[in-house]
């Protein structure tokens, strides 16, 4: 059952970093004035993409196992829910994402409301993830 624990410890990972940039680092991040926050958003985008990416797939591969080890259903419906981040994060996140890499400035509203409810989708998928597994 050791796919099985790991899947479940690698989505309570992706719900964690998820929660985290939700809760402190967003709302922290939009309180700096906007060309620290450009240069520190730039930083952080870079390490998030490649951690959500692997912890998707690891969560994936390892629900994957436990269902077809265990035949258990949930486990792969969790490992689906991971990896169906990735069409969201791909057509809403990524235009925001670009655009906000090739500006300067940026009216304040504008900015926060794109990255909000974007986290808050992926947030939602991450703890959806869990809740399968039960």
């Amino acid at each position: 059952m050791i796919p099985a624990l790991l899947a479940l410890v690698i989505s309570a990972l992706f719900t964690g970093a998820a929660l985290y940039i939700l809760i402190a680092e967003q709302p922290a991040r939009l309180l700096i004035p906007e060309p620290a926050l450009l240069v520190q958003w730039r930083r952080a985008y870079h390490g998030g993409t490649a951690m959500q990416a692997s912890l998707a797939v690891a969560g994936f591969l390892c629900g994957a196992l436990a269902w077809w080890l265990t035949g258990r259903l949930g486990f792969f419906g969790g490992g689906l829910v991971l990896v169906a981040n990735w069409p969201y994060t791909l057509v809403v996140i990524m235009p925001v994402n670009r655009r906000s890499r090739r500006s300067i400035r940026r009216p304040r509203g504008r900015r926060s409301a794109p990255w909000s409810s974007a986290g808050a989708v992926c947030m939602r998928a991450a703890l959806g993830s869990g809740l399968w597994r039960r």
